[in-house]
């Protein structure tokens, strides 16, 4: 066989491997289980005690302050909120964000943000229920952030000035627009809590 027939081998070969596209029959793709958690999730499941429910919910806090910023939380109602959080890109790979490629994508080509929201309770068959609840929300930009450059002219007075006094303390809420729940987050947190190993 000579060199040049090596290529046209190759070709020949190629249809060969594993089949990549359902058949025309079958046009519904198989895929593995993606490997959700039921939420809420049932932790320390037995006769509910002070003790259990102290160590429910701080390890629970515990967790979820890997995650997030904790704005609020309180024992006696069973609740964390957490502060609003930019997700990252991929240009910020080191901070934490949502472990699906397709949504960190597009954390990095537009401004979004993760609201998370843990409620605890106790459960009819003993133990407690974790539910945690995340959403996004993209940013409503009303208008570009860094104009082109072009016309020096601008629609809006100059004259008339206004300033706006930043205070770390106060977040100025600005328009986001929701965008469902981020389940791969609320997920991974799940997990993190059901390993915890409550007796």
């Amino acid at each position: 066989m000579r060199m040049s027939q090596l290529p046209l081998l190759g070709l020949l070969l190629l249809p060969v491997g594993c089949m990549t596209v359902p058949p025309g029959d079958n046009p519904m793709t198989v895929r593995a289980s993606s490997g959700t958690v039921e939420n809420p999730v049932l932790i320390s499941p037995g006769t509910p005690t002070p003790s259990a429910y102290a160590a429910v919910f701080e390890r629970t806090l515990d967790v979820v302050e890997d995650h997030f910023e904790i704005a609020y939380s309180n024992r006696y109602d069973g609740r964390i909120i957490c502060a609003p959080k930019i997700a990252p890109g991929y240009f910020r790979f080191w901070e934490y964000g949502t472990p699906d490629g397709y949504e960190r994508l597009l954390a990095t080509m537009q401004t979004m943000r993760y609201r998370c929201f843990i409620q605890i309770k106790s459960a009819e068959q003993g133990g407690y229920l974790v539910q945690v609840t995340v959403y996004k929300e993209l940013k409503d930009e009303g208008r570009p952030t860094v104009a082109p450059s072009g016309s020096i002219f601008r629609d809006a007075a100059t004259v008339d000035r206004q300033f706006e006094v930043v205070d770390p303390e106060v977040v100025a809420e600005t328009g986001w627009i929701p965008k469902g729940r981020e389940h791969s987050i609320e997920d991974e947190i799940l997990r993190e809590i059901r390993r915890c190993g409550f007796e």
